[in-house]
């Protein structure tokens, strides 16, 4: 593995890793959203059926309307042709006979940074990664899987339930690479061990692919793997004595951090999201 496939976020920010400012922290490199005046049309609670059907993920709007009309979608039972149908979120409005959500599907990527973590709040008052997209969006988010409060690098946000389940399912191997910094060099026996398999408690953990990286101390290697058990990476260096200096997660299923500097967001763009989809 390439140590420059690790460092894209200190190119993309000019200045270096982990050297900004905690008030980024509040807006990511995301664009400052404008207070609009109320449109009273907006509070009545309605919303187009068109645009309730593209909300949910089925279509577009203009893909909508044919359907509308074509009979394909009902409201409370009864099928609906007339174009600019308003509907309320509590009527019940089906597409092919399937319930539709209208809470439009928004996914978030966050480059984290330390000593926030994953959880959406905490009793004990500590910072929570929710913090970190607070203003991204007012829609409720998830994070999809965990990383624990010293772990930075990628994680992603989403109320789409369907792709959050199948990206954390075992069986879709959804691949993780992350750079890991050792308190010592990796002897080559220990790199070869975890290669071809460590027994912790919970039983035989393999990664896919480790190895050092270039032009780096053999104490910095890149682990890629697909497991999703709770602080595995961390847990298969602890197993041969080593302890993990720094733990950043560069890459998710087919997501990287170019352009996302530590502690920002983005919005996934439309190919990404469905380059998600198709993971099988």
């Amino acid at each position: 593995m390439s140590r420059s496939d690790y460092n894209d976020e200190g190119k993309s920010s000019g200045r270096g890793a982990g050297n900004y400012r905690k008030k980024s922290y509040a807006r990511g490199n995301a664009p400052i959203k404008k207070h609009r005046e109320t449109n009273p049309a907006s509070n009545s609670g309605l919303i187009r059926l068109n645009k309730y059907v593209a909300n949910a993920g089925v279509c577009s709007r203009r893909e909508a309307d044919t359907y509308i009309a074509a009979g394909n979608v009902t409201v409370n039972g009864k099928p609906v042709t007339e174009m600019g149908h308003k509907v309320s979120r509590t009527d019940e409005v089906r597409f092919d006979g399937r319930l539709l959500n209208p809470e439009k599907k928004e996914y978030i990527l966050l480059n984290k940074p330390k000593n926030f973590i994953t959880t959406t709040r905490d009793e004990k008052g500590r910072r929570t990664v929710m913090e970190l997209i607070s203003n991204a969006t007012k829609s409720r988010l998830v994070p999809v899987g965990r990383l624990d409060r010293n772990t930075t690098g990628l994680l992603l946000f989403t109320n789409d339930g369907d792709l959050a389940k199948k990206l954390t399912h075992p069986r879709y191997g959804v691949r993780k690479i992350y750079h890991v910094e050792l308190n010592k060099n990796l002897k080559t026996d220990d790199l070869h061990r975890i290669q071809a398999g460590v027994m912790l408690e919970d039983g035989l953990i393999k990664v896919d692919e480790i190895s050092y990286l270039n032009n780096a101390p053999k104490k910095e290697v890149g682990v890629k793997i697909h497991s999703g058990k709770n602080r595995i990476v961390r847990r298969i260096f602890e197993h041969l004595g080593y302890d993990v200096v720094k733990l950043d997660r560069v890459i998710f299923a087919n997501l990287t951090k170019k352009d996302l500097p530590r502690g920002h967001w983005r919005p996934l763009t439309s190919q990404e999201v469905i380059n998600l989809g198709m993971i099988q």
